[in-house]
């Protein structure tokens, strides 16, 4: 399987703009700057989309792990904050607020670990990843 995503550049870095297309084309020309990467201007950035994309690939790996405990994730929320710093993403911090009837809190330590670990964009990012996890039950 293959995914893809396009990206268009206009002008410099600071005072250019772009815009992201994907596959999918749930993003279709969604634009993006200097100024919502950096500051707080309209558009998205690439820390927000890994961090979408790792709060998603988390959330359905742990998904997947409950079913397999033999449990059914009535909800599962899942936030995740991407640091950049010094121009270094070095940080992906994964809050879990999960409403999970029946399991108990050693099953669910244990697959929130295994999904932390082994989801596909966990083993993608070369950063330090850690995971809150609360159960709500």
């Amino acid at each position: 399987m293959k995914r893809s995503a396009t990206a268009v550049w206009q002008g410099s870095g600071k005072t250019g703009k772009g815009d992201l297309s994907t596959q999918s084309g749930i993003l279709s020309k969604t634009q993006y700057s200097y100024l919502s990467r950096f500051e707080e201007g309209t558009g998205t950035n690439p820390e927000e989309l890994i961090a979408a994309a790792h709060a998603g690939c988390f959330t359905m790996k742990l998904s997947f792990l409950v079913d397999a405990a033999g449990f059914t994730a009535e909800e599962l929320t899942s936030k995740c904050d991407i640091t950049l710093d010094n121009g270094v993403i070095t940080n992906s911090h994964i809050t879990l607020v999960a409403k999970i009837p029946g399991i108990g809190q050693e099953a669910f330590d244990a697959a929130v670990a295994e999904a932390e670990k082994n989801c596909p964009v966990s083993k993608a990012l070369n950063l330090t990843i850690s995971v809150e996890a609360k159960l709500n039950n």
